[in-house]
């Protein structure tokens, strides 16, 4: 895979060893403009890697340095991620200019840039979040149409468990609880709920929690989660 370096001045120390990956969206109108923002000392974002619609991977910041890609942020008692993760902006549009499937060039570089920093930091599967997995009061990408099952095949993420499904029957309460202990902020409880369906039931995104969500939470919980995928 060839990477092009497109360094940014935007980094500084970690203070954690890397134990995550975080997928975002750009959220610009095109890559050029998202490249130039990413680089842009007065913006003080970043990311260690960009890839473009047409599969380009640009690396900004070396993986021993701390990205500011997270932002305020929190994962499984983690809170600052950035210290703790390799983040990785994909060229899309995102919900405010258009948001749009990503391109099959774009996930064919991805998947193996996500398997080599995986390999390399020996981080598990439920460490490659979302950013509105660590964020879910504030964010919302990738989104709903990024194509996490792709991933999920190749043990680069989660699955969504599909299998031997059965409803605890929480409460509100309980569900919130369980839904802490798997890694999420809820202090904004409907934002969680909204963060955990768009990664694990995009179909449906309300807030609610039913059954579905209740099932596939705990079966997340599980030890060995299991999905067609």
């Amino acid at each position: 895979m060839t990477i092009l370096d497109t360094p940014s001045p935007n980094f500084d120390e970690r203070s954690l060893p890397i134990s995550m990956i975080v997928l975002h969206y750009t959220g610009m109108q095109d890559g050029p403009s998202a490249l130039a923002r990413l680089r842009d000392p007065e913006a003080k974002v970043s990311a260690h890697y960009l890839v473009e619609e047409d599969g380009t991977v640009c690396r900004l910041v070396a993986e021993q340095d701390r990205a500011w890609h997270a932002g305020r942020s929190s994962w499984r008692g983690i809170t600052d991620v950035n210290s703790a993760s390799v983040g990785i902006e994909i060229v899309n549009p995102g919900h405010d200019w258009g948001y749009r499937p990503f391109t099959e060039e774009q996930i064919a570089a991805l998947i193996p840039l996500v398997a080599a920093i995986k390999e390399r930091h020996g981080i598990t599967r439920g460490n490659i979040v979302g950013h509105s997995d660590i964020a879910p009061a504030r964010k919302r990408d990738p989104g709903e149409l990024f194509p996490w099952g792709k991933l999920a095949r190749l043990r680069l993420a989660l699955p969504r468990p599909t299998r031997n499904l059965l409803d605890p029957m929480w409460t509100q309460g309980g569900f919130l609880l369980a839904l802490e202990r798997f890694g999420y902020d809820v202090s904004d409880a409907m934002a969680a709920i909204m963060a955990f369906q768009r990664r694990y039931r995009p179909e449906l995104i309300d807030g609610e929690i039913d059954a579905e969500c209740r099932m596939i939470l705990l079966a997340l919980l599980l030890p060995k989660p299991q999905g067609d995928h």
